[in-house]
């Protein structure tokens, strides 16, 4: 699999109670070097072996483990060369389910009553998404995006040209169109596209207010979908088009800056990879509003740098937000029956990492995360949550 959701982190927390091993490691996919990512899984495989047989695992149990393991054929060339960045595996007693990723990892194997799972983390936090809207007369295309990723949708009921938008009359004069008028009572606050009518005037203004209309009705369709939603959303199209669709855009998170190019021969490869540096500001606002949220809190008992406190709080929902560093492990154990933790320098037989707990627990809740670099904790701890009450 190539996604992964917020529907795929419960799945894999369900699986906990038993032995789970989870494998990551950063994948080289291009030329050469990818023939070294069938030697990496080969060297993690033996790693997880050895753990497993630390951990007190029968050999009869480990063997079925590496079988397992070993199904995924290491020897398919055109299995390793269309890696993504990144690699993980979630292998159980009875569970194995691996994704290719567009991030990459640091080799790790975790052993434990439950998966590993902080460095998905900067793949599900929703500072990274964003929309990309293709705007043309003969093609709309809609794309949902992260920093990751970016996959193009169907919005339901929402015209993709011009030509589908116009409901043509083929026994009138040439020239003559209708667009439908769409459907919505009077408290809907965003403008319905009505009727037009025109009799193939030369005028270009007319021309224009056809396109506006035509614009209604996309922006009909997106308001449907994106009514909840605050991501940002960025325009591309040719350069007269991008102004008549902020006329009929009612999407409070359209971005000022749009980008003027034809989209019609770009792929959503190509448009994240424009997108994504005039998108970058707009994707770091959550996040910065939410530094700024703890600063002006944190004299109060609505944050918190200690992880007891916050672990024990994400387990019961509290936690709003919570910065977590994702390239460091606070390792140990909860004890849920009395809210404490025991704490190890070196992960110790059993330890999880608490910090991917915390993070997890949080998600599961409806918590915001915030996957960072250490440095970029606020006040440089080792976890830093803004509770909800």
């Amino acid at each position: 699999m190539s996604e992964i959701s917020i529907e795929d982190i419960k799945t894999l927390t369900e699986q906990s109670g038993n032995t789970c091993v989870s494998i990551y490691m950063p994948m080289m996919w291009t030329g050469l070097e990818s023939n070294q990512n069938p030697v990496r899984y080969k060297n993690l495989v033996r790693e997880m072996e050895k753990q497993l047989r630390d951990y007190g695992l029968p050999a009869g149990e480990i063997e079925d483990f590496l079988d397992r393991a070993e199904s995924i054929d290491v020897e398919d060339e055109e299995f390793w060369q269309k890696q993504s960045q990144g690699f993980a595996l979630f292998l159980s007693t009875d569970f194995l389910q691996y994704y290719r990723l567009p991030l990459s990892f640091d080799e790790l194997v975790v052993i434990n009553d439950r998966f590993h799972l902080k460095p998905l983390l900067p793949l599900l936090t929703n500072d990274g998404d964003f929309y990309i809207l293709t705007l043309g007369q003969k093609q709309v295309r809609f794309l949902e995006a992260t920093r990751y990723s970016v996959r193009e949708v169907e919005v339901e009921g929402m015209p993709k040209s011009l030509d589908e938008a116009l409901g043509y009359d083929e026994t009138a004069k040439e020239g003559q169109f209708r667009i439908q008028t769409g459907k919505g009572g009077t408290s809907n606050p965003y403008p319905q596209p009505g009727s037009f009518h025109g009799q193939g005037s030369p005028d270009r203004d007319q021309h224009h207010r056809t396109l506006l209309q035509f614009f209604y009705a996309v922006d009909s369709a997106l308001h449907e979908r994106l009514h909840d939603k605050h991501a940002p959303l960025i325009l591309v199209g040719v350069e007269y088009l991008l102004p008549l669709y902020r006329e009929a855009n009612t999407y409070p998170y359209l971005v000022e800056e749009g980008i003027a190019e034809s989209a019609k021969v770009l792929t959503s490869e190509e448009l994240h990879e424009q997108a994504l540096p005039m998108i970058e500001p707009y994707l770091t606002r959550s996040r910065e509003e939410a530094i700024e949220r703890y600063r002006e809190l944190s004299a109060t008992e609505q944050t918190s740098t200690d992880l007891e406190e916050t672990i024990a709080a994400a387990y019961y929902g509290r936690v709003d937000s919570v910065f977590v560093p994702i390239d460091r492990q606070e390792w140990g154990y909860f004890k849920a029956s009395d809210n404490e933790i025991e704490q190890h320098e070196t992960p110790e037989l059993g330890d999880e990492d608490l910090l991917d707990t915390v993070a997890i627990q949080t998600l599961l809740h409806g918590g915001t995360v915030y996957a960072v670099e250490p440095d970029r904790v606020p006040d440089t701890a080792p976890v830093a949550a803004i509770f909800r009450y």
